[in-house]
């Protein structure tokens, strides 16, 4: 991965909180526009973390400019950054950025934003082929619609939250009684709540192969 910010502490920070994440590493810094430019043809990353704000060019042309050399056009690129014009905001989108976090964030909003991608990433290197319900999920159509709705009569918001957080905390994913025993829960309630979170995309489900009988579910938070 590689930061791109003017403030160096920022960066520092940034860098951080990115090497706290498993399966994430810093291969560079960079605090300008040109210097983002040359770093990526020397480390030819996979993410870049983009201020909209820099010395030289602005993130959004930087990203384009990426993008516009073959060699990087598998490059994603979140925005972090105190810019908040709603025409920076739509040339990121249009320029291709899977999201765009507004300074100031926590460490906890950034690896949310990251492991979605590495997420996204992941799901569509295993795609033969995408279905109507890989793309709502994977452009986020359809968490926002269940997002806007109340939640399945049975289900209590309160309880929602406590398995949301628990899942939140394992990031490496649970199966419904890991996640029972966890936030002391029943198995029964965990599986319905994980199963809901699952049927609106917010929770990733794989399937854990071994011994007889049916494999297990594991769920995995990737909203």
């Amino acid at each position: 991965m590689l930061v791109v910010d003017d403030d160096f502490m920022v960066a520092k920070l940034h860098s951080r909180y990115v090497a706290a994440l498993d399966g994430f590493t810093v291969a560079g810094v960079a605090h300008t526009g040109a210097e983002a430019l040359r770093a990526a043809d020397a480390l030819r990353p996979d993410l870049v973390l983009l201020d909209v704000y820099l010395p030289d060019m602005d993130g959004i042309s930087v990203l384009r400019r990426m993008r516009a050399r073959e060699e990087h056009r598998h490059v994603d690129a979140l925005f972090i950054t105190a810019a908040k014009d709603p025409h920076a905001v739509r040339e990121a989108l249009r320029a291709g950025a899977l999201h765009y976090l507004i300074k100031p964030f926590d460490r906890a909003a950034l690896q949310e934003q990251l492991r979605h991608a590495a997420a996204l990433r992941a799901r569509l290197d295993t795609l033969d082929e995408a279905s109507q319900e890989d793309v709502d999920q994977i452009f986020g159509t359809r968490p926002r619609g269940s997002r806007s709705r109340g939640l399945p009569k049975g289900l209590a918001a309160h309880t929602a939250s406590l398995v949301e957080r628990t899942l939140r905390e394992h990031s490496e994913g649970l199966s419904a009684a890991e996640c029972a025993e966890a936030g002391a829960f029943s198995r029964v309630s965990a599986r319905r709540y994980l199963e809901y979170f699952a049927e609106t995309g917010r929770a990733e489900v794989t399937l854990r192969y071994g011994g007889t009988g049916r494999p297990e579910r594991r769920y995995r938070w990737i909203a």
